[in-house]
Parts: C-alpha cells; sequence; structure tokens
C-alpha cells in the first residue's frame, strides 16, 4: 500500500476523533440550539454525519466488491426531516461514526494498490472511484466542523 493511502486511511480514521472533540462537553441545550437561523444545530450535524457514514461504507463496499456497481444518491434534507435528529443520543452517533470508520479502515488496509482505481456510478454525479469515495468520507467531517465551531462561538458570546 501506497503512503498517500496510508495517510488517507489515516485522516480517515482521524475525522471521528475531530468530530468527537468539536462537540465534547457540549452541554445538551447547546448540541440542540440552533443558535443561526436556517442552520442545523450541532445535534443534527452530528445526526447527519452519522447517517451519511454507513452510506459512504457501503458505496466503497460495493466499488471493492462488485464491477461499476451503481451507488444511490441520497437528499440530506429528507434524512433530517424523517429520522428524528433531536431524539437521538449523541455518544450513540458518535459511537457510530467510529465503528463504521474502524471497520471500513481495517477493510480498506487490507486492499491491493490496484483496488483505488475500481470505480462505482453514482446516480446523481457519474463515475466515481474508492479513492474519490474515501477523499469525501473524509472531507465530510472536516466540511462539518466549522460549522459547529461557529455554533460553540456564538453560543459561548450569548
Amino acid at each position: 500500500m501506497t503512503i498517500e493511502f496510508k495517510n488517507l486511511i489515516s485522516q480517515y480514521i482521524h475525522g471521528g476523533y475531530l468530530l468527537r472533540q468539536a462537540v465534547a462537553h457540549m452541554p445538551l441545550e447547546h448540541l440542540l440550539a440552533r443558535p443561526i437561523e436556517g442552520k442545523w444545530s450541532t445535534l443534527e450535524v452530528v445526526c447527519h454525519i452519522a447517517d451519511f457514514e454507513p452510506v459512504f461504507a457501503d458505496r466503497m463496499k460495493r466499488v471493492i466488491a462488485l464491477e461499476n456497481p451503481q451507488l444511490l444518491g441520497a437528499d440530506e434534507n429528507l434524512f433530517l426531516k424523517s429520522l428524528s435528529y433531536h431524539q437521538r443520543n449523541i455518544s450513540e452517533e458518535l459511537a457510530l461514526i467510529d465503528l463504521v470508520r474502524s471497520q471500513m479502515a481495517r477493510i480498506l488496509t487490507g486492499l491491493p494498490d490496484s483496488a483505488w482505481g475500481r470505480v462505482g456510478i453514482h446516480s446523481e454525479k457519474g463515475p466515481v472511484s474508492l479513492h474519490n469515495l474515501l477523499e469525501k468520507a473524509i472531507g465530510h467531517v472536516t466540511h462539518h466542523l466549522p460549522f459547529i465551531d461557529q455554533k460553540k462561538k456564538y453560543l459561548a458570546s450569548n
């Protein structure tokens, strides 16, 4: 396995830690607050990430195991609307993220370098490689961290 892929897998695992650190010691009222109009609460953000971890993992597994598999898109707003985000437990959500990433990292670590170019066909975005899917999963957490930080700063100042 190349250093690049080892580094990507390490970043992938580290994403769960970064998210856990971002929400550490936040009281429930802060997790549920929507201090910025039109933006999700911190708990909603964490639940969104937790809901899409298995989606990313499934896509990667399909690309690894199948020839040019179909990869279905998903509307995050429908998940938010329908999956009771404010009734969910932050510890369970974080544990799910860690568990999915741990399992997936173990799978990825065992792959030959040739597997990284394997492709699936996303229903909305077209062809996507395993390499790209892993980068997207890594970026998903890092994309949301600034929003959590913004909410924390707003709540601390008010």
